[in-house]
């Protein structure tokens, strides 16, 4: 076969690319340098003290989970299902909890400062003792009475909205 100078260098460069890959590709698996996890289910799981900040775990599903003193916070729960799940004192600082379900879910002592819960479904949720500085709650549905509860503890702007939580909660 006749190869032109032009057709090796071609050659040489899709070598070195394809090279490039196999040796980039293990290292990477390796050390998970993705802190990404793409719509996992931990439903019915106990993990207790868990470590999810900083992750994306877009439409992932803890439904019925124990969360109990989890880390969530800067991490990316958009559209996460925690229906009947136990966060009881899970950081959700700066979390983005919007369109999640919530409903039947504990969030006692929950610090929520500064989390979007933008259209969360949080029917039957519980919030006693959380901490709810600078959260938004824009268009969640909650119980009267949880909302009650939640009015007398709002307070602050959140960061990322731009919404202050009283008016989110629609507190008198």
């Amino acid at each position: 076969m006749n190869f032109t100078r032009s057709n090796w260098i071609k050659l040489s460069v899709l070598s070195l690319l394809f090279w490039g890959m196999v040796c980039i590709l293990p290292f990477n698996l390796t050390f998970n340098l993705t802190p990404q996890a793409f719509a996992l289910d931990y439903n019915k799981e106990i993990l207790i003290e868990a470590d999810f900040s900083g992750k994306d775990l877009t439409d992932s599903s803890f439904t019925k989970a124990n969360l109990r003193d989890s880390n969530f916070s800067n991490s990316n729960l958009q559209g996460v299902r925690f229906f009947a799940t136990n966060l009881e004192s899970a950081n959700l600082r700066n979390a983005n909890l919007r369109y999640a379900t919530l409903d039947s879910a504990r969030l006692v002592k929950a610090d929520l400062t500064n989390a979007v819960l933008e259209g969360a479904f949080a029917s039957n949720a519980r919030f006693d003792g959380a901490i709810i500085d600078g959260a938004d709650f824009t268009d969640v549905l909650l119980r009267s009475d949880e909302q009650d509860k939640l009015c007398k503890l709002a307070r602050g702007t959140n960061p990322t909205t731009g919404r202050d939580t009283r008016d989110t909660l629609f507190c008198p």
